[in-house]
């Protein structure tokens, strides 16, 4: 019997696989709990369509991530913050503010995808921007005081 997958099933296949199963494991089990439906020539269709086009999306996806990765790869982003006589920083700069930093540039991105140490200091660090795996860029983060 053919069935089309719900859900990932161990040691079955993964969601939207269509798998051949026994004939009782596939209707007792897998279609009575919800976790696969009958393959019909339509359904096996449908589920092959929907592949594809999640295929499709996710390739446009990171075909946009890497165009972002390209624009942002070797900037410069001054974050102003309130420093004493020393030139020390009251507080520290985050990847929270590097993200603000980067908001009034134009760029909007996640303060978890930025990578730095936290900067008790006036001056110029590296950081790393990781968009998704395998999709990084390198930044200079400028500190200013006020």
């Amino acid at each position: 019997m053919k069935v089309i997958l719900k859900a990932d099933v161990k040691g079955t296949g993964k969601k939207g696989d269509v798998v051949e199963v026994a004939d009782g494991y596939g209707r007792n089990f897998l279609v009575k709990k919800g976790l696969a439906t009958i393959a019909t020539a339509d359904s096996v269709h449908a589920a092959q369509q929907k592949k594809e086009s999640e295929a499709f999306h996710k390739a446009e996806e990171i075909k946009a991530t890497k165009a972002l990765a390209a624009s942002i790869d070797g900037k410069t982003v001054v974050v102003k913050i309130k420093v004493g006589e020393n030139g020390k920083v009251f507080g520290s700069v985050t990847a929270a503010n590097v993200a603000d930093a980067l908001a009034a540039m134009g760029y909007e991105i996640d303060k978890k995808k930025i990578k730095m140490d936290s900067l008790k200091t006036v001056g110029s660090f590296p950081a790393e921007i990781r968009l998704m795996e395998n999709v990084t860029s390198k930044i200079t983060v400028t500190v200013e005081g006020l």
